[in-house]
């Protein structure tokens, strides 16, 4: 999940489109489903949407665009939508079902393996990986896409971005780490104060007891990741999958032997990077460049 957006099992799935909205994609009608049944009961207690946005701390015009299917409400929005309004769980029972839709098409499946996840071992080439960024980093990378994304798109997918970090918070905790190429770390999307932002949240991160990260050097002879960046992901049962993405398509890789490759291959690549103690020092004297 380099750049954060995946397949199902050794398929490909049609890259995103720009500006593309909510009802564009197969999982519309859940979110257009929601928007109406929040509005059914929003006018079921008496509540204009000036009224009821004041409860639940969002503008009328955000309350507009839920309730018309046009953005997608985060999960602070439909638990305080529920608890206002009396739906006794009827809003929160349709929340992952709304998460989800929060990606686009191709990375559903991806971002659901990862949220329950044992183990999650990425390799990163082009960009901070996701679960690393802040939103002001993924916001200018957004921002660069060609074709371009309109501005609620990107807000949406910042959002969602975000959001999967949660997993830092889950016990018990998985098992993370990151192999991030130099090049990504000097890589200076949105300017020197985002990247400054980004790279002091991975010195951040890689304080915490399950997650390690290091740094490829450029200057190594002997780099193993020529093919490309890519995710390995544990679940339940200790089966492992593996995550590939280029140029907006996808695959999920399960076949054994195929998934067996790919985790030799990250094993040499972590023992030809720098140690997680090395990584820190490297960071930190970027950080004293910028």
């Amino acid at each position: 999940m380099q750049n954060d957006d995946g397949a199902v099992a050794g398929a490909e799935r049609e890259p995103e489109r720009a500006g593309q909205r909510p009802e564009d994609e197969p999982n519309a009608g859940v979110v257009t489903a929601f928007g109406r049944q929040l509005k059914l009961l929003r006018l079921r207690a008496g509540l204009d949407r000036t009224e009821f946005g004041k409860l639940v701390g969002y503008a009328a015009q955000s309350v507009a665009s839920f309730e018309q299917g046009r953005r997608i409400p985060p999960p602070r929005f439909i638990d305080g939508a529920d608890e206002v309004l009396d739906a006794g769980g009827v809003l929160k029972a349709l929340k992952d079902e709304v998460a989800r839709a929060q990606y686009p098409a191709f990375f559903r499946d991806a971002a659901r393996l990862e949220s329950e996840a044992l183990e999650l071992f990425l390799y990163a080439v082009q960009a901070v990986p996701g679960l690393l960024q802040t939103e002001e980093y993924t916001r200018a990378l957004l921002a660069m896409r060609r074709p371009l994304l309109d501005t609620d798109t990107i807000e949406q997918r910042v959002t969602a971005r975000i959001a999967r970090q949660d997993i830092f918070n889950r016990w018990p905790a998985p098992l993370i780490s990151f192999v991030i190429e130099e090049a990504v770390l000097r890589r200076p999307f949105g300017g020197r104060a985002v990247m400054r932002g980004v790279l002091e949240r991975i010195l951040l991160i890689g304080q915490k007891r399950n997650v390690e990260i290091q740094a490829m050097p450029t200057d190594r002879e002997d780099n193993a990741g020529v093919d490309g960046p890519f995710t390995l992901i544990t679940h339940k049962g200790g089966d492992q999958v593996a995550y590939l993405e280029v140029q907006g398509r996808s695959i999920l890789l399960s076949d054994r032997d195929d998934v067996r490759s790919v985790a030799a291959r990250y094993g040499i690549i972590r023992s030809q990077a720098l140690t997680p103690r090395e990584t820190t020092e490297f960071i930190e004297k970027l950080l004293g460049e910028l």
